[in-house]
């Protein structure tokens, strides 16, 4: 894992003892007061043509200013804390070469979040995966100093985000023939040795005798068999109990349903979802918040052997669900189903799933956004905190007019719509609802509340953006970890 190491300093960046200087600016209109202390420096944005806009960054030669090198990056006019995060993430990714490197924000010192949003986009900006190059390149800071006052609090929560963001990078950089559902666990106890979570790793002989059905059906046709790892964060006092449920397909060939060739690169990635849950529960434990949560990690190699799944096969899920497979390459919502019936059982107050689940969700709504699904309140209270976290969420519908379409002829419910692609995420979140248990026993008591937050568009990205290298993004940890949060306040 390596995210740089983060302190603060209530000194001017001016004055910083540093290896380079970040410093963000607003237009050059707005920034005359700021630029009075660095002489020579006006001059050297405009002869480069700096406009101040919104993650522009320019490396700026002015030597009377500092001896220091410098790095200028900016704001916009009227940044909001996700501009802040991503123009200086964006500005940190692209300062290599140097061990410390200082930052500071003068025309926004003071003002609400921003300490916190810088602080968050320097360590997911200075995240670096170290990899298999022969010679690495050019390596990013391992410190960073935040100039800024009174931002201790905002830098300890900031140093949560960069682990947990990190975790889920590193293990979904991992490639797949280093990263079975074995290793998965095996990393989820690793990461929580320190904490005071409870791991439970369920193994297939296990798995069988529970009756986990889709687990075991999707990953049966691997040699490396499945696992479901459950993680339990449950201080004294707790004042809520949420429950994560996280799709861990650690390679993805589609199964019998093979992808095309192009289709799989890149399917190492397809075990985001259960990353995710074991940061957000390990951030949760180190913050020593005062809310159980619950992860469940849904963990299989989807691949094709003699032994695997054939379309039109039956599987039954822990609940005794009967699913046809029409579709093998729909195997994460068969997974997720196994989970979501455990995590109902522990009767918690919401469920989340978190899963790189469909194709169909990037048609929709690009690779920025995670789409999300569920029950209206727990969708606007999930749609809050990443509003809050800065993510980008938008809200889609589970219509009732499709559920007729789950239904197969031989058994309760079928995985896919063969020959008909519309509407493919909210068919997924449909199938997944019918999993979601209910707050008794009563089989007309409500359902537990739930949201499924589909990033399969927006857990890896095609190309560097904001604080973002190219690759896994850890979208949707920011948003859970505010979410969990919001129930500690």
């Amino acid at each position: 894992m390596a995210f740089p190491e983060l302190s603060h300093s209530p000194v001017p960046l001016r004055e910083a003892e540093a290896d380079a200087l970040i410093l963000a600016l607003p237009p050059l209109a707005d920034a005359g007061d700021i630029l009075a202390d660095w002489p020579g420096l006006q001059a050297a944005l405009e002869a480069v043509g700096f406009t101040g806009a919104a993650g522009a960054t320019v490396r700026a030669y002015a030597p009377d200013a500092t001896g220091t090198p410098l790095v200028v990056v900016g704001t916009g006019s009227d940044p909001d804390a996700a501009t802040l995060r991503d123009a200086v993430g964006a500005a940190v990714r692209t300062t290599t070469g140097f061990d410390v490197v200082a930052i500071g924000a003068p025309a926004v010192a003071g003002t609400a979040g921003a300490a916190r949003a810088l602080a968050e986009g320097a360590v997911i900006g200075g995240y670096r995966f170290d990899g298999y190059k022969t010679a690495p390149g050019p390596v990013r800071a391992t410190r960073i100093v935040l100039h800024a006052e009174d931002a201790a609090d905002e830098l300890d929560r900031a140093r949560t985000i960069g682990a947990a963001t990190a975790l889920v990078k590193d293990l979904v950089n991992t490639p797949a023939e280093w990263l079975g559902p074995q290793d998965v666990a095996d990393a989820a106890t690793a990461a929580v040795a320190e904490l005071p979570i409870t791991v439970t790793v369920l193994d297939e002989r296990e798995l069988a005798e529970g009756g986990y059905g889709g687990i075991l059906g999707v990953g049966q046709g691997s040699d490396r068999p499945p696992r479901l790892v459950r993680l339990d964060y449950a201080p004294d006092g707790a004042r809520r109990h949420v429950a994560l449920v996280g799709k861990g397909i650690t390679f993805d060939t589609g199964g019998l349903s093979l992808k095309p060739a192009a289709s799989m690169v890149g399917m190492k990635y397809d075990m985001c979802g259960a990353a995710t849950v074991l940061a957000v529960v390990r951030a949760a434990a180190e913050r020593a918040l005062p809310v159980r949560v619950t992860g469940w990690m849904c963990l299989a190699d989807n691949m094709p052997s003699g032994r695997a799944i054939r379309p039109g096969d039956v599987l039954r899920m822990l609940d005794g669900t009967s699913v046809e497979v029409l579709n093998t390459d729909a195997e994460g919502r068969l997974v997720l189903a196994d989970g979501l019936v455990a995590a109902s059982r522990t009767q918690p107050d919401v469920i989340i799933d978190v899963a790189t689940l469909t194709g169909a969700i990037s048609v929709a709504l690009g690779s920025r956004h995670t789409g999300v699904m569920g029950d209206e309140e727990a969708v606007a209270e999930y749609l809050a905190a990443a509003d809050e976290a800065g993510e980008l969420a938008w809200p889609l519908p589970l219509p009732a007019h499709m559920a007729e379409e789950l239904e197969s002829p031989i058994a309760d419910l079928q995985n896919a719509k063969i020959g008909d692609p519309t509407g493919g995420a909210l068919f997924a979140g449909l199938f997944l609802q019918r999993f979601v248990g209910r707050v008794s026993d009563d089989a007309d008591a409500p359902r537990i509340p739930w949201v499924h937050l589909d990033i399969a568009g927006s857990g890896t990205a095609k190309a560097a953006a904001g604080a973002n290298d190219k690759g896994p993004t850890a979208a949707a940890v920011r948003s859970l970890l505010a979410f969990v949060e919001g129930d500690a306040r």
